[in-house]
């Protein structure tokens, strides 16, 4: 066990874990963050995703280790009232059907809008490859980040 400061939505914490623990559990099982889900554990479907300096990235594979010195971004610390262009774009497109993949999707989402604030539509459908729907909403998704593109 080694005990982590961490930033986590411009909060300090301070954990008490093996350096080994993926950021997900931190969050979910010590801080009590359970806004990021988990979803395959392999990195690979992206419901884990959050933010490490405005970067988009798999919490689930990601140990917190690697995290100390960072800023953290989870879809809790969003915005304060769940107001942020892409959360309201999502809203507008009717995205969510089951929802779980939701808080990872709108994470790539924002991240991708920070760092390319008018993506194109092949930007896009990169930037968000990877990030997993089972309920198939991909048009609405790509909809709704092209309008929140236009309302940040």
């Amino acid at each position: 066990m080694a005990t982590y400061n961490l930033t986590i939505n411009g909060k300090s914490k301070q954990v008490d874990v093996d350096p080994g623990t993926p950021m997900l559990w931190v969050l979910r099982d010590y801080l009590d963050l359970v806004g990021t889900k988990f979803g395959c554990g392999i990195a690979q479907c992206g419901a884990c995703t959050i933010h490490l300096d405005g970067n988009a990235v798999r919490s689930c594979q990601l140990p917190v280790s690697a995290a100390q010195d960072a800023e953290i971004t989870t879809i809790e610390g969003l915005s304060e009232n769940g107001d942020h262009p892409v959360q309201e774009a999502w809203k507008e497109h009717d995205v969510p059907q089951c929802g779980y993949c939701q808080a990872g999707q709108i994470m790539t989402a924002s991240a991708l809008l920070k760092s390319n604030p008018n993506p194109s539509d092949e930007e896009i459908e990169n930037a968000m490859n990877g990030n997993i729907c089972r309920c198939g909403t991909y048009t609405r998704i790509k909809a709704a980040v092209k309008t929140a593109s236009q309302n940040l």
